[in-house]
């Protein structure tokens, strides 16, 4: 079995197929499997530490807020797209292979048109609730579409598709919450668990800043905080002006970048976060009541559907970034937290929505339309 994935731009795209190329190798240890991504993405970097031959293309995506400097980025997206196109046929034509999936960004329009034009099987992941330019225009003509979320199919093309869910890393999925509490040196208080992603968020920065001056004194519960490698300087020095020093509290700890996200996350009563595709498939997997604030500078918009999709079942509380402050965090953190039985009726809420079996039900798409 020979499978090709096309994936790139962000972890959230690249991750996934990873994990995917993982479950498909446990199945067929003898599967080859190859990456096309973008030269000098992340993916460059992380598909060979995987372990996965990586092919390059030169491709870019189209920025949507017209400027003289965009207009001019957007001119070299048109040639790229026309480049990229000749770049993904040779690769396709070397490598052969029975399928090739993408798994999200822009990377994955040039390598399915030219695949399905060459004659090879094509499969395509929608990750959000609310699809993107690049399913949208896929949706057409490839022969198996898997939607994370079943919110999505509204905005489709009537023809068949398949739920899948998006894939949950397996440490997160199966970490223990009672042995990653006693790792994290926890005691029987709620821990709250905030990030923005590995940048950071200036906005959640802030309001997190307010949150954790109000309550560093009285140590009701932990509080874990990723800041981001760009913002994290910005909030020390923002602890300094709130004159809170976070390092003679025990309960808190505030971090560049949170590399134990699955103790994190399986210790957790309460996550507050943007709404990443992945992020709340991971806070469904582990039910964890959420407060969410989405970005409002992606495509479509589409973490605002994403974060709708858990209000709509009673396990989420949105903010939106234009109304966010400190205090209506506070207020929010508060409201979850002010009962035990609040926050774990909100997390059993997430809980039923999740699919935590995203890896087979991916893997058995394919493998029926491969056996077709």
């Amino acid at each position: 079995m020979n499978i090709v994935f096309a994936c790139g731009g962000t972890g959230g795209h690249i991750n996934p197929a990873i994990a995917v190329a993982g479950y498909i190798k446990q199945k067929h240890p003898d599967a080859k499997i190859s990456f096309i991504g973008n030269k000098n993405g992340m993916e460059e970097t992380l598909v060979p530490k995987a372990g996965y031959d990586f092919y390059p293309i030169h491709v870019a995506g189209f920025q949507r807020k017209i400027n003289v400097k965009n207009i001019g980025r957007n001119i070299g997206a048109v040639v790229k797209a026309v480049t990229s196109g000749f770049e993904a046929s040779k690769i396709l034509k070397q490598l052969s292979p029975d399928i090739v999936i993408g798994m999200g960004g822009y990377v994955s329009g040039p390598v399915l048109r030219k695949a399905h034009q060459m004659g090879f099987k094509t499969a395509t992941h929608e990750q959000n609730a609310f699809p993107g330019v690049t399913t949208k225009l896929l949706v057409k003509y490839v022969d198996l579409v898997m939607l994370a979320m079943p919110e999505a199919e509204k905005h489709l093309p009537k023809r068949e598709y398949v739920v899948t869910g998006n894939p949950v890393r397996t440490q997160v999925l199966f970490a223990n919450r009672e042995e990653a509490r006693k790792k994290l040196g926890m005691d029987n208080r709620p821990m709250v668990l905030s990030f923005g992603g590995s940048l950071g968020a200036r906005c959640i920065n802030d309001a997190v800043s307010h949150l954790i001056k109000a309550h560093c004194d009285n140590g009701n519960y932990y509080h874990y905080h990723g800041a981001g490698k760009g913002d994290y300087p910005w909030l020390s020095n923002r602890f300094a002006e709130l004159c809170v020093d976070v390092d003679k509290y025990s309960h808190l700890r505030i971090s560049e970048y949170i590399d134990d996200m699955d103790l994190c996350m399986a210790a957790a009563d309460l996550v507050i976060s943007r709404a990443g595709a992945i992020t709340l498939s991971e806070i469904q997997a582990r039910g964890v009541a959420s407060i969410l604030i989405p970005s409002p500078y992606v495509a479509e918009n589409h973490q605002f559907h994403n974060a709708m999709t858990l209000k709509n079942k009673d396990a989420a509380i949105i903010i939106e970034e234009k109304d966010l402050s400190g205090e209506k965090l506070i207020e929010a953190v508060n409201e979850v937290l002010s009962s035990p039985e609040r926050a774990a009726e909100m997390g059993a809420n997430a809980r039923k929505g999740a699919l935590v079996d995203a890896n087979e039900r991916i893997y058995t798409a394919v493998m029926a339309l491969l056996n077709k």
